[in-house]
């Protein structure tokens, strides 16, 4: 662990490449991601996960994937079933409260039996985020609904399926995506909103789950809190919002640092991210010159944020003794009839 750097890494394609594993090998990021592109049927994936680790000599390295639901799912059917959006199960919360919960929490308990069989252990998982009207579509039916009250409860039962079934969640985009008026794929969302607007929306889903051990930043910037910089990147939003206000002291992860929201090479935003106070720059897309200049400005994991992973390598529970057959014929019939 004391020997890993503070990132994780994607790769190009089905099967690691030999470049791919000299630099995994030499710079050995703390852990990894998975995308569609990776992805062709189950022991294709079980064996590129397993390649990974042995790349870094680390048998537990974290594997993380984006499986949400909806249009956010990486593993698609044949291979594993196509689940609804969080909107979906808002819908039933607001219909039934206890419902909605139990469907979140089924939900998640499935997504930890289909991705821990192929050894995936961290889902990025529930979006915590609250959209507002006029919003840009990047959030919309990824969250659960327009209130931090329903977005909090949901999230938490998300957040507790995936545990009980011995993954663990990173939440996101903390401190909230929601207002976002642009992708933050594309361009930088600025949001004009005041503080006290911030405090008692955007923030509230996060503080309600702040002793979770790890969170996902925003490419946005708040103006109310820095104008210049996103919080992905300032030190005012992730040292007084994120770990004050919010008091979140897990691990955070920046979102994507090839993501459009971001300025200037791929090693300064790197750069900007460690500077910032994130404690892992996250980088996707497995493009190796983009890699390169990543790697080259990311220290070793070291004080606060080397306390933070390992306190996540700590954190994965047993799973419980749930039959899948039984979690999932009681998911489907809490959905609604299409």
């Amino acid at each position: 662990m004391s020997e890993s750097k503070a990132m994780i890494l994607g790769c190009a394609g089905t099967a690691l490449t030999p470049d791919e594993i000299a630099l995994y090998r030499d710079e050995r990021p703390w852990g990894f991601i998975l995308f569609a592109r990776n992805l062709q049927e189950p022991q294709q994936i079980t064996d590129l996960v397993a390649a990974m680790r042995d790349a870094v000599g680390r048998p537990d390295a974290p594997v993380s994937i984006d499986q949400e639901g909806g249009r956010v799912q990486r593993i698609r059917p044949p291979m594993i079933e196509k689940y609804p959006a969080a909107q979906v199960l808002g819908d039933i919360y607001r219909a039934d409260r206890e419902k909605g919960l139990r469907a979140a929490w089924l939900m998640s308990r499935l997504h930890a039996f289909d991705l821990t069989k192929l050894g995936i252990t961290l889902d990025c998982l529930p979006v915590l985020d609250v959209p507002v009207q006029g919003a840009s579509n990047v959030i919309g039916d990824r969250a659960y609904g327009f209130d931090p009250e329903t977005v909090a409860e949901m999230g938490k039962a998300a957040a507790e399926g995936l545990k009980a079934g011995g993954m663990l969640p990173v939440m996101k985009h903390i401190p909230g995506h929601g207002r976002g008026m642009a992708d933050s794929h594309h361009e930088l969302p600025v949001v004009t909103v005041s503080r006290e607007d911030l405090e008692a929306h955007d923030f509230r889903p996060f503080t309600a789950m702040k002793d979770e051990l790890m969170a996902m930043s925003a490419h946005v910037v708040f103006t109310a809190l820095d104008p210049e910089r996103p919080a992905t990147t300032s030190r005012t939003v992730i040292n007084e919002i994120i770990r004050g206000v919010i008091g979140f002291d897990g691990l955070l992860i920046s979102d994507d640092s090839s993501m459009n929201a971001l300025k200037g090479t791929l090693g300064e935003r790197a750069a900007n991210i460690v500077a910032g106070g994130c404690d892992i720059v996250l980088h996707c897309n497995g493009v190796m010159e983009e890699m390169k200049q990543v790697v080259a400005e990311v220290p070793l994991l070291a004080s606060d944020a080397l306390r933070r992973a390992k306190a996540v390598e700590a954190g994965f529970r047993k799973p419980d003794s749930a039959n899948e057959a039984a979690v999932r014929a009681e998911f489907w019939s809490l959905m609604p009839v299409s």
